[in-house]
């Protein structure tokens, strides 16, 4: 094999990473590289798995132990050998568990900018200290306001809240904020024992008592006599009573339990902090100005009006004001250019979509001014109107320019088409996949007649015209004022596909957030989001679409099962008993290394099975449970062919192209559009009765244009089965194919929240200021 300190390529030889099959391949340096192929095809695999965990590994071998403890590592890849490769930067889809105190700010350190301008260069009342930059932070101890501890928001509770009913006593349930089961009984058991009324109804009781019931911050301990009950001996006991509200703030606060946490937000109110005003700081740190404004209220508007700010201030201001603005708006430029310039400083990164975070790491990245680096991009178009990933391509040119390898593992055609090599992985998911078709120049695969991704590339331009569907009646939304929405209403047909479209913060996501169940004419809603159908490794494919109990009854069903007693419990790698001990049923075990990053290895005992030796003797049809986890759902159609329960829910699997996945894949390797698509197939393989509303976010995110085409022929089915579907799109051959469509904008944030235009296709596609529309009227032909 040819190689030279020169050599311009990346040379990959031997990678066998998931269902990669010993693949070579030769990839340029300094050039868009763009990874294609259907979804499970490889792709990522090879990307991430094999190129850049390489990357990183080497890395980390130049890095102090201690220190590798602290970075987190992707393990080491399965690969022959990779020569010519540089240092690499990934940016991932994957998010992060973002908590409420992070923000635009902090993810793109404008936050840390803006506050040594406000510490260096802020204008102070007569004789107040200067300031550390950590003052002007809500999230360090010197600059939090102290009532509400920098979150902006204090949280109380009311009478009404606690007892909405007041007409019942006590012992009947008043106080609707208290536990159930026994640990409800004590209280009341504890109140009795005080000498409070129990059996009288709420509204009679004196408010005195009322408030101390509710409100107190007292503990008292008494002894408890309970009342005998028939058959059961119940002793004295010392009870601890906790007001409602008391209760309430520390389920709230304390529970690690989401259900338990959910059920005590519903007592609770949010208002802002009436100290800081929902500023998060304390009053020095607002006292300090910068053009006339305080940090909480530049960091609250949207980054082109904090730009039109700053630059105003540069001019009035001294030399390190100039300085500290000039920075600041270079930054900021870099965010706008990514349109995503409706954002402002302290919006939460949790309500932000996979697609703006990943364009905010994106837009650092660009400042940071690194040279020779090879950035692993995931998917940069997802979540992106055509209109802004033409800003997108101009960046990748720049990072490129700058000198740059960028590798992008993409779907969106126009991207494809920019691209100075194409990797084309396939032919097909899973096990039908994992070879590379085809690496060179874009226009070469025009040849390559096993590629999915040559039809759409060099396709016979836009779909045949159809007549839309006439709408079965409407659905009334709003006034609807929530975030950039002011007093939006809309009307929605019911009994049609229906694409809601818009830039990147045009209120998509907030007007579909709007429909409930509880509105008029609405008989049942299912909404199908992108969030992960588990947290753990032990959540699967399986277990999530109910598959895995009927596979644990037939386990338990065989002759071999029966004569030893087992029953379907002993096939469940969560429970003790048939699952092997050594691991808990996880498959692998953590290696604690002594100055390095624990380490995981297959089970010493089971060897990744899950299972004890004794359950994996018995066998269903020649396999043993593990072996049938193991499968993909491709296979287990044949395998479970005639078994009806398993078959409906394969097949609805199948029928959202996720014929490739395993049964037992863990819910932690699958993407968000994966995600999605499991919830759909688990939806579709109930029974429905009566009209149905389907809501979908986005769900072409992370497909190819061929699953494109799969799941399309899904939600056509369902609305010819008399059902309604609403997506939330940007895909404009998706939007072509719809019935009706709803376009918000014009723009992003404060610029958008207004219907542009609603109809169909061919009428939105010749609106006037409509930013969709000339990309609607392209797909249309």
């Amino acid at each position: 094999m040819h190689s030279s300190p020169h050599d311009p390529f990346v040379r990959v030889r031997g990678a066998r990473e998931h269902n990669l099959r010993g693949v070579d391949v030769d990839i340029p340096r300094d050039a868009l590289v763009v990874f294609t192929g259907v979804s499970g095809s490889g792709k990522s695999s090879l990307a991430f798995g094999t190129i850049y965990a390489e990357a990183q590994r080497r890395y980390f071998e130049s890095v102090a132990p201690y220190a590798r403890r602290l970075i987190h590592q992707v393990g080491t890849p399965k690969v022959g050998e990779i020569t010519g490769l540089p240092p690499a930067v990934s940016l991932e889809q994957r998010r992060s568990a973002p908590t409420s105190r992070s923000s635009v700010g902090t993810v793109t350190t404008l936050s840390n900018s803006l506050r040594m301008l406000f510490s260096r260069a802020g204008r102070y009342p007569e004789g107040a200290p200067r300031l550390d930059s950590d003052a002007f932070s809500p999230n360090t101890a010197a600059g939090a306001c102290p009532e509400c501890h920098g979150l902006g928001r204090v949280h109380g509770t009311t009478e009404e809240l606690l007892v909405p009913d007041p007409s019942l006593s006590i012992r009947e349930g008043a106080i609707a904020a208290w536990p159930g089961a026994w640990q409800g009984k004590n209280l009341r058991d504890v109140l009795d024992t005080l000498g409070y009324d129990v059996d009288r109804p709420w509204r009679e009781l004196s408010a005195r008592d009322r408030g101390w019931i509710l409100f107190t911050d007292e503990q008292p301990v008494v002894t408890v006599h309970p009342v005998r009950e028939a058959g059961r001996i119940q002793r004295p006991y010392q009870g601890t009573y906790m007001s409602a509200r008391r209760y309430v703030m520390h389920t709230f606060a304390e529970s690690r339990s989401q259900t338990l946490r959910a059920r005590a937000e519903r007592f609770l109110t949010s208002e802002p902090c009436p100290v800081c005003r929902g500023s998060r700081l304390r009053p020095e740190a607002l006292a300090v100005t910068f053009a006339d404004r305080t940090i909480a209220e530049l960091a609250a508007l949207p980054l082109t009006g904090l730009a039109a700010v700053l630059r105003d201030g540069q001019e009035d201001g001294d030399e390190t004001a100039r300085v500290l603005t000039g920075d600041l708006l270079a930054r900021v430029g870099t965010v706008t250019e990514l349109g995503l310039g409706y954002l402002s400083l302290d919006r939460a990164t949790p309500t932000l979509s996979s697609g703006e975070l990943q364009r905010l790491r994106l837009a650092t990245q660009l400042r940071s001014g690194l040279f020779g680096v090879v950035y692993v991009l995931d998917e940069p178009s997802a979540g992106l109107h055509p209109a802004d990933t033409e800003a997108l391509l101009v960046v990748l040119d720049r990072l490129k320019a700058g000198g740059n390898t960028v590798f992008v593992v993409e779907h969106h055609l126009d991207v494809v088409r920019r691209a100075d090599w194409l990797v084309d992985v396939g032919p097909r998911a899973g096990e039908h996949g994992g070879r590379v078709l085809h690496s060179g120049p874009p226009g070469e695969l025009a040849d390559v007649a096993e590629s999915a991704t040559a039809r759409f590339l060099f396709g016979a331009g836009p779909a045949p015209a159809r007549t839309p569907r006439e709408p079965s009646g409407h659905l009334a939304l709003g006034p609807l004022t929530r975030h950039n929405l002011r007093g939006l209403t809309t009307r929605l047909p019911l009994g049609v596909l229906t694409a809601v479209t818009g830039v990147s913060g045009s209120g998509k996501s907030t007007l579909v957030g709007s429909i409930t169940e509880e509105l008029p004419g609405l008989e049942r809603l299912v909404t199908v989001d992108q969030k992960p159908i588990g947290r753990t490794p032990r959540s699967n494919l399986a277990t999530y679409t109910g598959l895995f109990d009927v596979v644990r009854k037939l386990f338990a069903g065989t002759d071999a099962a029966r004569e030893r007693g087992y029953r379907a419990g002993r096939f469940s790698f969560n429970v003790s008993g048939g699952r092997c001990e050594t691991c808990q049923g996880e498959g692998f075990v953590s290696v604690e290394l002594l100055f390095l990053p624990s380490t995981y290895a297959p089970c010493p005992d089971c060897a990744g099975a899950r299972y004890n030796p004794r359950t994996l003797e018995v066998g269903y049809r020649g396999l043993n449970i593990a072996e049938v986890l193991d499968l993909t759902v491709e296979a287990a159609s044949a395998f479970f062919a005639d078994v009806p329960a398993a078959a409906r829910s394969l097949r609805a699997l199948t029928d959202v192209g996720l014929g490739y996945l395993r049964l037992g894949q863990p819910a932690t390797e699958l993407s968000g559009g994966e995600a999605q698509r499991i919830k759909l197939a688990s939806e579709l393989q109930r029974m429905r009765r009566g009209h149905t509303l389907y809501v979908l976010d986005e769900p072409t995110t992370g497909l190819h244009p061929a699953d494109v085409e799969v799941l399309m022929r899904q939600l056509n089915g369902l609305v010819d089965a008399g059902h309604s579907v609403v997506v939330v799109e940007h895909d404009m051959d998706v939007v072509a194919g719809a019935d009706w469509v709803i376009d918000l904008g014009p723009g992003g944030g404060d610029e958008g929240g207004r219907i542009v235009a609603s109809g169909t296709p061919t009428e939105v596609a010749s609106a006037p200021g409509s930013r969709t529309a000339p990309y609607l009227a392209g797909a249309l032909g």
